[in-house]
């Protein structure tokens, strides 16, 4: 048994291929870039995931024994819109990171009322949600919206081009607020009408549910044997808690990637209006999640404009600067704010800058601010009544050390590292093994290392985490300012036929 996991993510598309005892036989990635054709809006392409699948699909089955399942996985929640034909007709809108339809979530929340939709739906109407991003497209692009008849996501839409299966998962559904009741698990139709009337909802199925068979045509593409299952994916954060055994409850995972998310499996419904509550990946399970808009997004940035020196060197000179990083303190809401703040016009500031401080300096600052970002996040958790038992750390952002460290120093938490820290796309091949096998992913992926907090540094840390809580009351108004002057200097958007 072999099987194909493939994840479309923010800044890239990876696939990994995967024997039955866990084994990765071979990896490969498509880096990619979003697009931002003006403040808050950020895109993609959706025709580009299907070429990344079919390119790391060709790469891939040739280097093992042939292909007998296929997983998928993506970020999420998007909304992809298509016409009759399947056609895209729009670049998809992505998650949270998106944050034009702030009109349009007062507009619901206001209709439907807030209370509502959070014991309806289990979270609130946020930039994270695709209903008003649907009402987004309405107001601004009606014929797009007048010839829409399915919404997909990454994970989706790609179960779609492989089978024909017009599908999305539980967890998915349950990130489109305001159109899944969370209690009955399945479509609330009165509110899904009101939005999109004209949106064909696919039926619902769990992640690992066995979506179609591998067509003929999609086989020619890829390469890949036809008839062979396709499972149902699902957002790629659940799919990088399933791959590192995150999923009984007391669980948190952190995924360390171009956005920070947790994810902690919790025994009951909470409903808290700073996080989000859904229902989990599996199913029986629910979770309880946070997620902050930049993470890694920061350390790239600062990489470019420090003329993209290697990893390890900038490793190396954060380590130098030292916890604290020289008296600098960094709030990373570089594309406003998830969890807990729900601002999508928050902004970054670097505060306690001199002519003295350095590179080193400068990304060990981005590096604290996330781990402070988790405890803030942790902080609201705890605050709700989550039990977090274990952290297990997952994603690019792992490797080197340095960042799982500052994160355990700051928080206090003990964090468990997989021997594989693939990611979404490993979650993804495990769940399609699941249509052919019985893998166990405790065999699959043990414990490698586990990360201990230093208690000789809690007490600064703690004093920088009042600094903190306290940077971004003094620095809100001044931001949002600042963002209004941004989108008034771009003017409105341009319509789409």
């Amino acid at each position: 048994m072999t099987v194909l996991g493939v994840d479309i993510g923010t800044s890239s598309s990876k696939g990994v291929l995967v024997d039955e005892d866990g084994t990765v036989r071979a990896t490969a990635v498509r880096p990619h870039r979003v697009d931002r054709p003006r403040p808050g809006h950020v895109e993609m392409d959706a025709r580009v995931w299907w070429e990344e699948f079919v390119s790391l699909a060709g790469e891939l089955a040739g280097q093992g024994a042939p292909v007998t399942a296929v997983g998928v996985s993506g970020m999420g929640p998007c909304v992809a819109l298509a016409g009759e034909a399947d056609e895209p007709l729009r670049p998809a809108i992505l998650y949270e990171i998106d944050t034009r339809a702030t009109d349009q979530i007062a507009r619901l929340e206001a209709e439907l009322g807030r209370d509502a939709v959070l014991r309806r739906c289990g979270s609130l109407l946020s930039t994270q949600a695709v209903g008003p991003k649907i009402a987004w497209v309405a107001d601004h692009e009606p014929r797009v919206a007048e010839r829409a008849r399915r919404l997909y996501m990454p994970s989706s839409y790609l179960v779609r081009r492989l089978t024909g299966a017009y599908v999305l998962d539980h967890h998915s559904a349950s990130q489109s607020v305001p159109l899944y009741d969370s209690v009955a698990q399945d479509w609330y139709r009165p509110w899904a009408r009101r939005i999109a009337p004209d949106l064909e909802l696919p039926p619902l199925r769990w992640p690992g549910e066995t979506a179609g068979h591998l067509t003929g045509e999609a086989a020619a593409a890829t390469g890949l044997p036809a008839g062979i299952p396709v499972v149902t994916g699902t957002v790629d954060a659940w799919s990088e808690a399933l791959s590192v055994g995150a999923q009984r409850t007391g669980d948190l995972m952190l995924m360390y990637g171009s956005t920070m998310f947790l994810i902690n499996t919790v025994a009951e419904r909470l409903l808290v209006p700073e996080l989000w509550s859904t229902v989990g990946a599996l199913p029986g399970t629910r979770s309880l999640a946070g997620g902050m808009a930049t993470s890694g997004m920061i350390t790239d940035w600062l990489r470019q404009l420090f003329g993209d020196p290697a990893h390890p060197e900038l490793l190396a000179r954060a380590e130098s600067s030292g916890p604290g990083a020289r008296g600098l303190l960094m709030l990373p809401y570089f594309a406003g704010e998830r969890t807990p703040v729900a601002d999508p016009d928050a902004r970054g500031v670097i505060a306690g800058l001199t002519v003295e401080h350095t590179r080193g300096d400068l990304y060990r600052a981005a590096l604290e601010a996330t781990a402070l970002g988790v405890r803030h996040n942790v902080g609201a958790m705890r605050a709700a009544g989550a039990d977090i038992r274990r952290v297990v750390a997952v994603g690019g952002g792992t490797r080197g050390g340095l960042w799982t460290r500052i994160v355990s120093d700051v928080t206090g938490l003990a964090q468990e590292v997989r021997a594989v820290t693939v990611g979404a796309s490993y979650g993804a091949a495990f769940l399609a093994a699941g249509a052919v096998g019985d893998p166990d992913i405790d065999a699959w992926n043990p414990v490698r290392a586990r990360v201990e907090p230093d208690p000789g540094l809690r007490t600064a840390y703690d004093e920088l985490y009042e600094l903190y809580l306290d940077l971004y009351p003094a620095t809100r108004d001044i931001g949002h300012a600042l963002a209004r002057r941004r989108r008034a200097a771009s003017g409105p958007p341009e319509p789409r036929d």
